[in-house]
Formats: C-alpha cells, sequence, structure tokens
C-alpha cells in the first residue's frame, strides 16, 4: 500500500511586481483556516514595508519573522509546525535548500516565494536548486512597464554600483519581457545562435 508523504515544497517564482508574495500570502492564509499550525519568515534584507510582516506591492500583509540565516528557520520551529512560508528567498544563503529539504522530509509543508533571476538576467542560485528539488512550482508573470506584454525580467533603474542585490520596488526595478529588456552588459546577454553553433 502507498502512503502519501505530507511533506512537499512548492515554489513561487517571476520577476519583481508578478505576485509572488501576493500568493504565498493568499496560500498561508488557506493553510490557517484550514487550522493548520503556521510559521512564516523572511529575509532581515527586505525591510521595504514592514519588519515584522510579508508586505505584498499591493498592500497585502501577514505576520512573519526577519531572519539572517536559513539556520535561524531551523532554529525557530516548533515541532508541531505543519507549514512554514518563506519570502524573498534570493537573499538567503545556499543552506535554505537543504532546511526546506529538511523540513519536506519531517512532513512540512514548505512554501517558498522568491525573484527567480537578478538584474542581469542570470538566476539566483538557491532559487535554480529550490526549483530543481520542489514538488511544485508556479512562475508568475508581471506586465512590461513598457509594452505590456508578459514580463519575466526585472529591470533594475537606478545603482549602477554592479552589486548584485539592491533592495528596492517601484523606485528601483520595472517589470520587462525579453524584448524590452535592457541587459546590463554585453557579457551577461543571453548567447546567440552564433555562438551556441560554435
Amino acid at each position: 500500500m502507498l502512503i502519501m508523504q505530507k511533506g512537499s515544497i512548492e515554489i513561487i517564482t517571476g520577476s519583481m511586481f508578478s505576485g509572488k508574495t501576493h500568493e504565498l500570502i493568499r496560500r498561508l492564509r488557506l493553510c490557517a483556516i484550514a487550522k493548520k499550525k503556521v510559521q512564516v519568515f523572511k529575509s532581515h534584507l527586505d525591510a521595504r514595508y514592514k519588519d515584522q510582516f510579508l508586505v505584498s506591492h499591493d498592500g497585502f500583509e501577514l505576520g512573519s519573522m526577519p531572519v539572517r540565516s536559513s539556520q535561524e528557520i531551523l532554529d525557530l520551529i516548533p515541532s508541531d509546525t505543519q507549514v512554514v512560508g518563506v519570502d524573498e528567498a534570493q537573499f538567503f544563503d545556499p543552506q535554505l535548500v537543504d532546511v526546506c529539504e529538511f523540513l519536506a522530509k519531517r512532513e512540512v509543508r514548505v512554501i517558498v516565494a522568491g525573484l527567480d533571476r537578478d538584474y542581469r538576467g542570470q538566476p539566483f542560485e538557491v532559487m535554480a536548486q529550490l526549483m530543481a528539488r520542489a514538488e511544485q512550482v508556479t512562475k508568475n508573470a508581471a506586465i512590461c512597464s513598457v509594452c505590456g506584454d508578459d514580463a519575466y525580467y526585472s529591470q533594475r533603474l537606478a545603482d549602477e554600483s554592479g552589486r548584485r542585490v539592491v533592495v528596492g520596488a517601484a523606485e528601483a526595478y520595472e517589470a520587462r519581457c525579453r524584448r524590452c529588456f535592457i541587459w546590463p552588459s554585453a557579457s551577461t546577454r543571453e548567447p546567440s545562435l552564433a555562438a551556441v553553433a560554435n
């Protein structure tokens, strides 16, 4: 007889302004309505709105704990927790992958939201690893701020420092489609057909 385990990893990803946090909050609220014991975490780096809350760009919010490392998540979870939510996963250390795997093996439902790519269009390694291990991946599209098509890229508007992580919202980023996305430098462009052929 096949016994289904309750533990799983779900990923919600996409560009800036694609509704990742909104969807995470929606799923976690449904778990709370179903009387599940829910714990919610976010990176301490995300201080754009409220420190102790997940807040979506459209104003939905849910209480959460800011943490500085993936290990802190394990340290703060009581043994009876059934659902764990993590927002802004791209800001976490690589150990987040092991933490999510450990929790899923303990039959915890783990729901993670985060950007799949940085401002250069390059994958965030922790998110790529999590997507490969997840039972379910939801990739949201935003609306391109230039042409209105589906957008999967996050265009950085300010800060030419070259730092990979610059926390910001509408003042610093726009959602862009592939056609309207402006690659930051030639070294980060997608390969041309000629390069692939060689």
